[in-house]
């Protein structure tokens, strides 16, 4: 009990962000529709996508961040993914937020496999994928903490006051970032169902 963490992101925290979007998209799309992916990026390509399902469980990637120390607020990039779970975190908190897209890790399964099947990365169902917000001082270990135990994570933005919005960072561009509402993945699913 002690060592609960309230969620609550304050104004200065940083974003942390573990393997990046899409991750349970990745693992399913390619499970379901490996044919898809093999035509476009050969057999081997697949079995890497495939391994990303594996990668589907949070709770290692919010044990190692608590343990590192300074974690504000935690959240599972599920349904809408990392811009409907940083969003929902935003709203709950009252604050606004910059996310620096660019800053966001990537994996190269996952930016193939949502290009293979036209899926917006960022906006689809990310199973596995640890939102969280830091104190600055310690936004830096955490990610240190993770990379060390083989999880890709990254600063990717800061909190800031609610008047400021949450805004994301694209190359020169900044624009509000909106909730998802509906999450791309389910769309695609039923479509290459039908195929």
């Amino acid at each position: 009990k002690e060592k609960l963490i309230t969620p609550r992101c304050r104004p200065g925290d940083a974003i942390v962000i573990s393997k990046g979007p899409a991750i349970e998209t990745t693992g399913l799309m390619s499970a379901y529709f490996p044919k898809f992916l093999e035509e476009k990026y050969g057999k081997g390509f697949v079995k890497k996508a495939q391994d990303v399902y594996y990668q589907m469980s949070t709770v290692k990637d919010a044990l190692i961040a608590a343990k590192a120390g300074g974690v504000t607020a935690m959240h599972d990039a599920t349904e809408c993914g990392i811009f409907g779970g940083l969003y929902e975190m935003a709203m709950h908190s009252d604050v606004g937020m910059d996310i620096y897209l660019e800053k966001i890790v990537l994996q190269d399964e996952v930016k193939k496999t949502c290009e293979c099947f036209d899926i917006d990365p960022y906006k689809a169902i990310s199973e596995g994928t640890l939102l969280a917000t830091v104190s600055k001082i310690k936004a830096k270990d955490v990610v240190k903490a993770l990379n060390d135990e083989s999880i890709p994570a990254s600063i990717a933005g800061e909190v800031t006051s609610k008047k400021q919005g949450i805004c994301v960072i694209e190359k020169d561009r900044k624009y509000k970032l909106e909730h998802p509402k509906i999450d791309p993945f389910w769309g695609k699913f039923e479509e290459y169902l039908k195929k």
